[in-house]
């Protein structure tokens, strides 16, 4: 079955060229893919499987292949929003949607998933087990759309659960991965400082809440100076500092915004406690009022290390052309709603190269310039393809 599932990805290159490009031609933002999803449930029309619509807080979809011989489940995540960017790239196929492009690779990741599936639909009897296909909305907009599938119960019997996500860092043909904490957990902040008003030639009559706003962008890189472990990974950053007002006049209250980057739950408890001190203090020491909003996004990806050994394996074996280079990746600081599927089920979340041809320094994604070696296609789909079958044991 691996050599034939193989050959037939081989002789669907083209179809998930022409997928990738019509979705990238339509994109649609977080929770609002309607027509995204009926193309995605059309493609399943007619075809020998079990479709669920609307899983979870969006439009997710539940693609489920029953195979003839009872056995393991596993499930197969792509992705399919896209982000409120305006395109800049010279394609033939750009984005008809103004304002908004599939600047990450999702496209490329629901076209790859949609033949993968209908091949493996194909070849289903000869599978010893289940896979559920999960096309997932809504990964870029907090609270993503891979909690509420989650929770949901559609995945309570799945045993291992894989996925991948383009990256142009390598050319297309590379694999990479990463056991243990692979990508970075996410926190959002919203802080209101509230003082007192007045002239600037007066500030003893007034409360300076641009000055107490400024003594907290200070202390609060403190965090990861001065609390972290120097061993441990993590990223305060300070967005947004609304103080606008005019020379003369000394500012009443002012807004920040603020993004947080961990690599452990650990330390997402820790910069937490931490934030909420400083602001305390601030009160304090400025004899301010703060409304603090902190809000958890996405928790660490933590890819389980004996499946991702086993993931090296089947890649490292698969002998396939297309598959050139198998190799480490970093640690990366960027954030995937994926994790919250690790979280309950052991898997697997790696990388697939996609830089352009003739590139050195290629635009990285959620740029409004970001493009792709559309060759990337058939790689994740053989990469994936060679998991499933090492998987089942199929030869």
């Amino acid at each position: 079955m691996q050599k034939e599932l193989m050959e037939m990805l081989q002789a669907r290159k083209e179809e998930m060229v022409q997928i990738r490009r019509y979705l990238h031609e339509h994109p649609e933002l977080s929770f609002k893919e309607e027509k995204t999803a009926q193309y995605i449930a059309d493609f399943y029309n007619g075809k020998d499987v079990d479709i669920q619509r609307n899983v979870g807080n969006g439009y997710g979809i539940i693609v489920t292949i029953k195979g003839g011989k009872p056995g393991k489940t596993i499930a197969l995540r792509a992705d399919f929003d896209a982000l409120p960017i305006v395109e800049e790239t010279d394609v033939p196929f750009k984005s008809k949607n103004e304002g908004v492009m599939h600047a990450c690779g999702h496209d490329a990741h629901t076209a790859y998933l949609l033949v993968l599936a209908d091949c493996l639909i194909q070849l289903k009897d000869k599978l010893p087990g289940t896979i559920k296909i999960i096309h997932q909305h809504a990964e870029e907009a907090p609270p993503g759309g891979a909690k509420s599938i989650v929770e949901s119960g559609v995945l309570d019997d799945v045993d291992n659960i894989y996925g991948i996500h383009i990256f142009p860092t390598h050319p297309a043909g590379f694999v990479g991965y990463h056991s243990g904490y692979s990508l970075a957990g996410r926190s959002f902040f919203k802080l209101v400082i509230q003082g007192v008003g007045g002239h600037g030639s007066s500030p003893h009559m007034a409360n300076d809440a641009i000055v107490a706003a400024a003594h907290f962008v200070t202390a609060i890189q403190t965090v990861i100076s001065r609390r972290l472990n120097p061993f441990d990974h993590g990223v305060i950053t300070i967005g947004s500092f609304d103080g606008k007002g005019t020379f003369n006049v000394i500012k009443d209250s002012v807004e920040l915004e603020g993004d947080v980057r961990y690599m452990t739950v650990e330390n997402q408890q820790l910069i937490s406690e931490e934030v909420h001190r400083i602001v305390k203090g601030i009160e304090v020491e400025f004899d301010v009022q703060c409304d603090l909003s902190y809000t958890a996004d996405y928790p660490p990806l933590y890819n389980d290390p004996t499946v991702t050994a086993d993931v090296v394996a089947a890649l490292e074996s698969a002998n396939d052309p297309d598959i050139k280079e198998v190799g480490e990746y970093p640690m990366l600081s960027g954030s995937e709603d994926f994790a919250y599927y690790l979280e309950k089920i052991p898997g697997c979340f790696f990388f697939i190269g996609c830089k352009p041809k003739g590139v050195e320094n290629a635009y990285f994604n959620h740029h409004p310039k970001f493009d792709i070696d559309e060759d990337c296609l058939l790689v994740a789909a053989k990469s994936v393809g060679q998991v499933v079958c090492s998987y089942y044991g199929l030869k």
